[in-house]
Order: C-alpha cells, then structure tokens, then sequence
C-alpha cells in the first residue's frame, strides 16, 4: 500500500460513482494504487494533499485543476457500472401471460381417480358458503364460464380465478339447462338444509306428531333436492315426482313409527337410533322410484374416450346402489354421533337447568358431522363409474362387441 502523493492526486478522475461507497463505511482508509486506482473510501488525507477526489458528502472537488484524459488512465477497479435510468413501474409492469383456452372446464380441477381428488372436488361443490354470493357475483361467474367455453379469454384472467368462476357457476346454474336452481335445492345448500332437519329430528322422536313432521319435511326437502338436480337428458316427469315423494314419505314414516313402538322398552339410547333407520328405508325407497325410468330403459355407456356406446339397466342398478349407499353413509355419522354425545350430556345438571338448548346443541353438532361428512361420502364412488362389459346386458355386449371387439371396460355417470 502507497500513500497518495499529489501528483497521483492530479491524475485521480474526479468521479461521484468512484467515492459513492463512502456513504455506506464511514471507516476511513487509504488509497492504494496496484496498476489501477482502487478507491473505496475518502482518502483521509485528502483535503492536506489535494486530492482530486470528489466528496461524496459535499458533491463537488476539492480542486480546479484539470484531470488526466481518461482513456490514459485504468477505470477505478470500484467504480461502479454507469446508472440506469429509472422507468416507470405502472407503465413497464408486466400483465400476466394470457391464459389458454385449453383448460377442459366441463371436467372437475382434480384427478377423479383418487379418493383424494374425488373429496377436493365435492369440498368445493357442498361449500355453503356459495349461499351468499349475490346475483351479480353469480351473473359474472356466468359470463365468465360461457366466455371462456366460446374461445373468449378475458385479459388477465388467471386459472384459479377460472375455476373459482367455474364452482360458483355449477352451485347455481343447471348444467343441462343453464336455469338457475331453487335456492334450498342446490348442493350448496344440503348442509345448512340436513342440519336443520336431522337434528330436528333428533330432538323431536319421542312423540308421534312430531315424528310424523319431521319425517315430512324430511321427504319434501329430498324431493326438492331431485327435482332441481334432476337430468336435462331424462327429466322427471311430475307423475313420477309425486310417486317417488308420496311413496318416500309413506316408507320413512312407517319405518320411523313401527320402530318406535319396538323400542318402547329399550334404553332410551336405542330410541335415538329411530330416525337414522328411518331415514336408510327413505332412501332405499326413494332414490329408485325417482329414477325408474333408468331401471327400464338404461343409461348410456360409453368407452374411455366419453363415446356413446347404448344404454345399460345393468350400469343403471350399479350407479343407484352406489347413490343410495353414499346418501346412507352421509346421514350415518350425522344421526350417529350426536345421539351418543347428547344421551351424555342430557344427564348432566347443565342440560336440565337449560333445556331450550338441546335442539340448538343438536343440530350444531349435526352440522359439524355434515360438514365433513357430506362431500367425503359423494367422494365414495367416482362420478365416471366403471364396470367390465362382461356383466352388462347380453344383447349390450353384442353390440358393443360389434364396434370395438378389445373392448373390456365401460364407464357411466352415477348421478348423485
């Protein structure tokens, strides 16, 4: 290391990039001068030789005299690189990349296959959240879900505001018919509905009126439930609503009331079990009455590639059993669980002191059960259920083998 003498001080650039880091160390060092001038920091003695440094605290030279050409002299090795000018941020900010209009959004987000991709989709579906979105915020998922399906892509739209606009628009919209649905009949809507009514009736089983009543609004909430969800491909005609509701209502009251008189005698736990069974025979009746028309004449099968092979009664019997034994499995932890927590909780001095508050308890208890309940149980089955063409129909499979002789497998939409 050399000291700065003032002939080296005369061929010193005077240069702000050059002392800039000054601002940064206030150590003071010493210049230093190894084939090319390495400032770093203010020479300290500067000001009593004259160097030509340029203050970065003062911003201007401590001398006059003219500087050596700087094409003679090495850049300082510190120097920084020459400032780039600032731009403006809003007018250079990069909009997102335009979204493709490949993504296939008459298909769920996840994968089908998997239990797990199976229970995020219905997750999505049962939200009751979608309750309380606006007309508008459904009119603009609408206008999005069309746009897109028609190769319109709107500038900045990004996938998961797509799929978003997608779930609102099936919570509401018909997929067949694109009407709006009945509000208490949307998917959206079978937890805070079920609560209601399952906790009700469990609450009130223990006199024929109320069970009659319950077992009622029971069976009008279900047939709702049908009518809007009912296919755009094999409509419901009001002949077969009314046989499926009457018939329902009828299969669940009777079950619920000769149950209630064999359990007269039992611990009062076995008679909070009434309305799960009652319920079960409701949906064993009901489910296959509200579509007969599939028991007779089929629903269409199709190959991997969603190509319409004909209609099998065979798929139809396989997709209704796995329907009934979701909605079972859906009401079974609701009507279960809370039996149990609430035959203990009725013993204590609290429950009796404050008895109003056993059917609020019950069906909070209910609604947490659905919560979780309802979407993992619609996830038991895969929406595109499969069978191998060896156990449908004899003359299906002659058919079937005339188009496609390798053929193993076909798959058919359960319904829900």
């Amino acid at each position: 290391m050399r000291v700065c003498t003032p002939a080296h001080a005369r061929a010193c650039e005077p240069s702000r990039a050059a002392c800039a880091r000054a601002q940064q160390a206030p150590t003071e060092r010493r210049c230093t001068r190894s084939g090319a001038h390495a400032c770093t920091q203010p020479c300290s003695h500067a000001r009593r030789r004259g160097c030509a440094h340029a203050c970065a605290r003062t911003r201007r030279p401590r001398h006059k005299q003219a500087p050596t050409s700087a094409e003679a002299l090495p850049p300082c090795a510190h120097s920084r690189a020459p400032a780039v000018p600032r731009v403006n941020t809003d007018a250079t900010r990069k909009m997102p990349p335009s979204l493709p209009a490949t993504i296939n959004i008459r298909e769920p987000r996840w994968d089908q296959s998997t239990f797990q991709g199976r229970a995020k989709h219905f997750f999505m579906v049962t939200d009751p959240r979608n309750l309380l979105l606006s007309g508008a915020t459904l009119e603009e998922a609408r206008r999005v879900v069309e746009d897109y399906r028609a190769g319109t892509v709107p500038p900045g739209l990004t996938e998961d505001q797509l799929w978003r606009a997608k779930y609102i628009y099936d919570s509401a919209f018909h997929p067949d018919t694109g009407e709006k649905m009945l509000l208490v009949g949307r998917m959206s809507a079978q937890v805070p509905m079920n609560m209601t009514i399952t906790g009700c009736m469990l609450t009130f089983y223990r006199t024929t009126p109320a069970v009659l009543f319950w077992q009622w609004v029971n069976q009008s909430f279900n047939a709702i439930v049908n009518y809007t969800n009912r296919s755009g491909d094999a409509p419901i005609t009001p002949s077969q609503l009314g046989t499926a509701y009457v018939s329902a209502t009828t299969g669940a009251v009777v079950t619920a009331l000769g149950l209630k008189s064999l359990t007269k005698h039992l611990p009062a736990i076995i008679g909070r079990y009434v309305p799960f069974a009652a319920v079960a025979a409701a949906n064993c009746i009901n489910i296959p009455l509200m579509r007969q028309r599939e028991l007779k004449l089929g629903i269409p099968v199709t190959d991997e590639n969603g190509n319409r092979l004909g209609e099998s009664t065979a798929a139809a019997q396989k997709a209704i059993f796995q329907v009934v034994v979701s909605r079972i499995g859906m009401a079974a932890p609701a009507m279960a669980i809370p039996p149990v927590i609430m035959n203990a909780l009725e013993k204590r001095a609290f429950l009796k002191r404050y008895p109003y508050l056993n059917a609020p308890l019950q069906v909070g208890l209910v609604g947490l059960c659905l919560v979780f309940a309802t979407p993992l149980c619609c996830a038991l089955f895969p929406q595109k259920s499969s069978m191998p063409v060896s156990r449908l129909e004899p003359e299906v499979q002659a058919r079937i083998r005339e188009k496609d002789p390798q053929l193993e497998t076909v798959y058919f939409n359960k319904g829900l």
